[in-house]
């Protein structure tokens, strides 16, 4: 602890020392510090996350083994008549729908009729709403809902398996 007296002839030193040179002196300065602790370690920078595509590929094959959607998609309809592509449909829908029921919920980004007045503010995330048609100038936009868009709301997918996450769909051999 600094005692009374050299506070107050310290007091003037630095007075006249800010007035004279534009800073204080550095005797003055040590005695008035604290003591300086070890300098803190930097915290551990997490790393970013790796960009990977297996729960991509995992709810690709959940809609494939619950609705064959890849089947469905990946399959040439051109020799097929509307009404067997109709009916071959209404299964994938079926499968698929049960399949994102199980595992996940969906919820409209803007949860309007379609149809209905909206106005786009300035500040809006670009990813939740796409502003289409004549959009000159800045937001705000006034236009109408052609798509209430849709948002994960919920998604608890099985744990992934320890091998095979690029696999949609195993290849499958009958054996006689």
């Amino acid at each position: 602890m600094i005692s009374h007296g050299k506070r107050w002839k310290y007091a003037f030193r630095a007075f006249f020392s800010l007035i004279f040179h534009g800073r204080i002196a550095d005797d003055i300065l040590a005695d008035f510090a604290l003591p300086q602790a070890a300098p803190a370690a930097p915290a551990p920078v997490a790393p970013p996350p790796v960009e990977s595509s297996d729960r991509a590929t995992q709810l690709l094959a959940i809609l494939q083994r619950d609705g064959r959607l890849v089947d469905f998609l990946m399959e040439d309809l051109t020799p097929y008549q509307d009404a067997q592509v109709g009916a071959a449909v209404r299964d994938v829908h079926r499968g698929c729908h049960e399949a994102l029921d199980k595992y996940a919920s969906l919820a409209p980004v803007l949860d309007l009729e379609e149809g209905s007045a909206v106005t786009v503010e300035r500040d809006t995330e670009p990813a939740r709403i796409k502003v289409v048609g004549n959009a000159a100038g800045a937001p705000p936009y006034r236009g109408v809902l052609r798509h209430r868009g849709w948002e994960v709301a919920r998604l608890t997918l099985p744990p992934l398996p320890a091998t095979g996450r690029s696999i949609v769909a195993p290849a499958e051999v009958e054996v006689a």
